[in-house]
């Protein structure tokens, strides 16, 4: 029995395909997307029953569109999954370790292999707008001296060779991904709650938003600000707390907090992924 359609920005074996099986399994449907929004909107529209889409990496930092579709769009987030990334050095016949002179990826990848390029220094950084997409434009044009960087997956979806593991300066390096839905759903053994909300430019009130949690022992594991569009020094801030929205004193808190804000929504109730 064929499993649900999960679409993602990028080409086949991008690093979100990995995530997506690792949180998944293996009998879902892959829907790549060109963009983001792209990916989102396969959801919000029914074409697709989930899109997987990455937030954070532990080297790179937020990734900032996402947070603003977030909001732009009601989906809701109803898993989460950390993956490890590992750049490999791809390559097809007629490119070797020997006549390479330039490398496509996406920047973010190069950037976080910047110990092979000032070990190579004769080979060129060429950007490229997705890792596995430029694995995707080598298997077509076959140019001589050139590779990319992207997954151990991209690799087998285009029947390339690794030239290179382990391209990354730092061993630690992950990213959290979220998986979207249209409709809320809480798993059994939830454990962690993802919501934004906005404040009033005022001495003291931000610090009033998170005392809530603090006043209850609740733990926090990620917070971020994006600007609030239409109202300038103005932001939305979004809080992952560990907990469930069932238990009194997280309830206690959420209702707290809906006193000393301008506007508070849930984003999800769902399970933690492992660290």
């Amino acid at each position: 029995m064929a499993g649900p359609i999960v679409a993602f920005q990028g080409e086949r074996g991008a690093f979100s395909e990995e995530a997506a099986h690792k949180l998944l399994g293996r009998s879902i449907r892959l829907l790549p997307c060109e963009t983001f929004a792209a990916a989102f909107a396969r959801v919000a529209r029914g074409k697709a029953r989930y899109c997987l889409v990455p937030v954070e990496n532990t080297l790179a930092g937020s990734v900032y569109e996402n947070y603003d579709l977030l909001v732009e769009n009601r989906l809701h987030i109803v898993g989460e999954v950390n993956l490890r990334i590992v750049h490999n050095l791809i390559a097809f016949p007629g490119t070797t370790r020997k006549n390479l002179r330039q490398v496509y990826s996406h920047p973010v990848a190069l950037a976080q292999c910047g110990g092979f390029f000032r070990r190579h220094r004769r080979v060129a950084k060429v950007p490229f707008y997705d890792t596995a997409g430029a694995v995707k434009m080598l298997s077509e044009r076959r140019i001589a001296g050139a590779a990319a960087i992207a997954s151990r997956a991209a690799a087998a979806v285009y029947r390339a060779r690794i030239l290179q593991k382990n391209l990354e300066d730092h061993r630690e390096n992950y990213t959290r991904f979220v998986l979207l839905a249209r409709s809320a759903t809480v798993a059994r053994r939830a454990n962690k709650v993802s919501l934004v909300f906005s404040t009033r430019n005022l001495p003291g009130a931000l610090y009033k938003c998170l005392s809530v949690f603090a006043l209850r022992d609740i733990s926090l594991t990620k917070m971020e600000s994006r600007p609030l569009r239409g109202r300038p020094w103005e932001y939305l801030f979004y809080v992952d707390f560990l907990g469930h929205v069932k238990e009194e004193h997280c309830r206690n808190a959420l209702a707290h907090l809906s006193e000393v804000t301008d506007f508070l929504r849930i984003l999800g109730c769902y399970r933690s992924a492992r660290r």
